[in-house]
């Protein structure tokens, strides 16, 4: 299996920033897409950005100039950079990861870490 672990939420005032990590660990063959999504209370899961195993980025609209993913493949890792932050930013952030595991080499799966609240204050 495939484990997600999010690290990085806080409490922030608006304008603020924050960084969120989330490793990727246990049986893995190879990992393709990873990506953020974010969750507010009485609202569906939504996408924030998503990276290609080769760097290619995908954001949602309301975070574009404002949030930066980036992943570093040797520590199969994705970090989302999030500046200027706005009392909508606040969510539950999930990390997402299309990964391969060794036992099964022959399907990708996606996988879901825990989450990591992002509250951002007035």
């Amino acid at each position: 299996q495939v484990q997600l672990v999010e690290s990085g939420g806080g409490l922030v005032q608006a304008g603020g920033s924050l960084r969120l990590s989330c490793a990727a660990s246990g049986s893995i063959f190879r990992i393709n897409d990873m990506g953020w999504y974010r969750q507010a209370p009485g609202k569906q899961r939504e996408l924030v950005a998503t990276i290609t195993s080769g760097g290619g980025t995908n954001y949602a609209d309301s975070v574009k100039g404002r949030f930066t993913i980036s992943r570093d493949n040797a520590k199969n890792t994705v970090y989302l950079q999030m500046n200027n932050l706005k009392r909508e930013d606040t969510a539950v952030y999930y990390c997402n990861a299309n990964a391969i595991a060794r036992h099964d080499v022959s399907r990708v799966n996606g996988y879901w870490g825990q989450g990591t609240q992002v509250t951002v204050s007035s």
